[in-house]
């Protein structure tokens, strides 16, 4: 199995708590594609974003219940990825808004 870099990361989640973990611990948090594993998010996020990343925890995400009138249905389940980075190094979203 082999993934394009920019389809193993789908999106970075940025959140009340994401942005807590980035200012205290230096940590990231993205989406990304459930088939992949830490060695493809970790060469990924290298790639992409120019950085050293130290370690990477990734959880799986189960959806959660929802209900439309009638309709009962789940979302679908993802990938987190959390990703520490070396010291000094640091990705912002909001660089060139």
């Amino acid at each position: 199995m082999t993934l394009d870099l920019y389809h193993i990361i789908r999106r970075p989640i940025v959140t009340e708590k994401s942005t807590i973990l980035d200012e205290a611990l230096n940590q990231v948090a993205f989406e990304v594609d459930s088939r992949a594993n830490k060695h493809q998010i970790k060469e990924a996020v290298e790639k992409i974003f120019k950085v050293k990343v130290i370690k990477i925890n990734t959880l799986r995400i189960r959806g959660k219940p929802v209900r439309r009138g009638w309709i009962f249905s789940n979302r679908q389940n993802w990938k987190k990825a959390i990703v520490t980075l070396r010291e000094g190094d640091r990705i912002d979203f909001y660089e060139n808004v």
